[in-house]
């Protein structure tokens, strides 16, 4: 696998998925006063039922996707910070926008905390606009979506 291709995770990778996202979302744990939710993903399901690709070999990043009849759900992106300003996180966004195109939907959905808002300057330069902010239990979140022509 070349560093730019993104492929299904394979159960092999389960260890990989963890370990990335585990990397990526911890330094949100003290700001933020919570574990982030996707610390707490069943990451074994999630790949098996086809919702993670990743990049790099070994793993330096990874999406987690929802397929729903009318949006792809960016449930999560996770880039090792070790890997942080070689393009890794654009590669993954542009391969969402990809991905629900070729699943034939039109919009592209996601959410951040509020206190992520390195995310929040990130994600208006792909094209997502704030639909709402809402606070669902103990999470703060802006809401995020795309709308792909």
């Amino acid at each position: 696998m070349t560093s730019e291709e993104i492929r299904p995770a394979r159960a092999a990778d389960v260890p990989a998925v963890k370990h990335v996202t585990d990397a990526a979302y911890t330094p949100y744990v003290e700001r933020i006063g919570q574990t982030p939710v996707p610390m707490h993903a069943d990451h074994a399901a999630d790949v098996a039922a086809g919702k993670v690709f990743v990049t790099g070999d070994p793993v330096i990043g990874l999406v987690v996707l929802e397929a729903h009849e009318d949006h792809l759900f960016l449930d999560s992106i996770a880039v090792h910070p070790d890997a942080h300003g070689q393009g890794v996180g654009r590669r993954l966004l542009r391969f969402v926008d990809v991905r629900a195109r070729a699943l034939g939907l039109a919009e592209v959905r996601l959410y951040t905390n509020a206190l992520m808002w390195e995310n929040q300057k990130i994600y208006p330069k792909y094209g997502y606009d704030v639909v709402e902010r809402r606070v669902d239990g103990v999470y703060d979140r802006v809401h995020y979506v795309k709308r792909l022509d």
